[in-house]
Parts: structure tokens; C-alpha cells; sequence
């Protein structure tokens, strides 16, 4: 009974700093050059990761569907599937959860610091709102910056399975361009971006969270930050089934 109290207060708080934060992002947005620094932050830095890990991740799904694709003679599907597995699931999903460990844990930790060496109750006496100056700028960053990742993470993956496909499984190239664009709808990338606008604003507004109500000195700020990455971590596992179910 304890541990269900415990979830819904931090469910309940989760959402009044979620409403507080939106109030600010509409009513009295940030300053420009905040939404900037976190854009920079948590996109341009993460980029060469994103590329990295995508270019691989569509090179894996053409070595593990290859044999099975081959026993049907249907290895001019393979781009097809490339396309509409990152597109629809592992971008977005990847995506966040890459996001999460590197963005979200400094979050996180920044916030929380701030709040531990009471530089959080410093603005509140200098009359400056701390969810308008340290959260608000990082939702609108992730808004255009996790799907903007995700777009850079399905291109790259497409690049990796087009080279693994035609280079390493000598699948003919203009089937595997010609089936990815017959079978890959414009829907489905769209999908995959509204899911990353969704696990944008999750993975912010959890790990904000967490940062701000962190006490107990430094281990305080460590167990924050733990507890932050694994808990956005699982909630975008948990929102990607139902995302997924109501966009497709």
C-alpha cells in the first residue's frame, strides 16, 4: 500500500509540474537563447551517437532477417523492412531511450544539484520562476530536438542496411530502393515522429522532475539521477505499446 501511495504522489506531481510547465511554454515562454543552449545540448551533441547507433541498428535487422527472407526468395522485401521497423518502432523507441541516458541523466543531475546547493531557492528570491528558467526551455527543447534525432536515426539506419544489404548479401539495390518506397508510407514516418514528440516531453518533464525534488546532499543528487533515467527508461517502454496501438 505504501509503495501504491508513493507512485500516485509522484504521479500527481509529475502532472502539476507538467500543467505549471505548459502554463509557461504558452502563456510566458523562456528566453529565446535558453531554448537554444538546451537544443545544442541535447541535440547537436547527441548526433554523431544517433548516427552511430542507427547505421548499426539497420545493418543488425538485415543479418538477422536476411536467412529467413532468403529461404522465400523475398530478399527484395529487406529494404521494405528496414524502412517500416525503424520508421515505426526502433528510431523512436532507441531514440528516446539513448536521449534518456545522456540527456535526461544531466537533467537530472543539473537540476538536482541546484536544488541540493539551494541555487533553486536563490531564484525564487531574486523573483525568478525556477520551472520557467530551468524546465520550460528544456521541453520545448526535446519538442523539436528528439524528432529531429529520430528522422537523422531512420536515414542512418536506412544507409546501414542498404550497405550491409547490397555490399555484404549482394541484394539488388534498385529492389531494395523500389519495394522501401512502395511499401513505406508517409503515415508511418509520421508515426514514429509523433511517438518521439511524446517520449520528448516524457523523458524531460520525468527527469526535471526528479532533479527538482532531489534531497539528501550528494548521494541525494546520484539516487535522483538513477532513479530519473530508469524510471523514463520503462515509462517509454510502457507509452510506446500504447502510442503504438492508437497510431496504427
Amino acid at each position: 500500500m505504501g509503495i501504491l501511495t508513493v507512485l500516485l504522489e509522484h504521479i500527481g506531481s509529475i502532472t502539476l509540474l507538467f500543467l505549471e510547465t505548459l502554463k509557461f511554454v504558452f502563456i510566458k515562454p523562456p528566453k529565446i537563447k535558453h531554448i537554444i543552449k538546451q537544443i545544442a545540448v541535447i541535440g547537436a551533441d547527441a548526433a554523431p551517437l544517433i548516427i552511430i547507433t542507427g547505421f548499426f541498428t539497420g545493418g543488425v535487422l538485415v543479418v538477422e532477417t536476411y536467412p529467413t527472407f532468403h529461404k522465400f526468395n523475398a530478399e527484395f522485401l529487406i529494404g521494405a523492412l528496414v524502412s517500416l521497423s525503424l520508421s515505426r518502432e526502433l528510431s523512436p523507441v532507441l531514440v528516446a531511450l539513448l536521449v534518456t541516458a545522456r540527456s535526461g541523466s544531466a537533467m537530472a543531475a543539473n537540476i538536482g544539484t541546484m536544488r541540493i546547493t539551494e541555487q533553486i531557492d536563490a531564484l525564487e528570491v531574486l523573483a525568478v520562476n525556477p520551472v520557467r528558467y530551468l524546465i520550460a526551455p528544456r521541453i520545448i527543447a526535446s519538442v523539436f530536438v528528439v524528432p529531429s534525432l529520430t528522422i537523422l536515426s531512420i536515414a542512418s539506419g536506412i544507409a546501414g542496411g542498404y550497405f550491409v544489404a547490397t555490399e555484404l548479401y549482394s541484394v539488388n539495390s534498385f529492389m531494395f530502393i523500389e519495394k522501401m518506397k512502395d511499401l513505406t508510407e508517409f503515415y508511418d514516418i509520421l508515426g514514429g515522429i509523433y511517438k518521439s514528440i511524446a517520449f520528448g516531453v516524457l523523458l524531460t518533464i520525468v527527469s526535471c522532475y526528479f532533479g527538482y525534488v532531489a534531497k539528501g546532499g550528494a548521494e541525494g543528487v546520484g539516487r535522483a539521477t538513477t532513479t530519473a533515467v530508469v524510471t523514463s527508461s520503462v515509462l517509454i517502454l510502457i507509452v510506446d505499446y500504447f502510442l503504438t496501438a492508437l497510431i496504427y
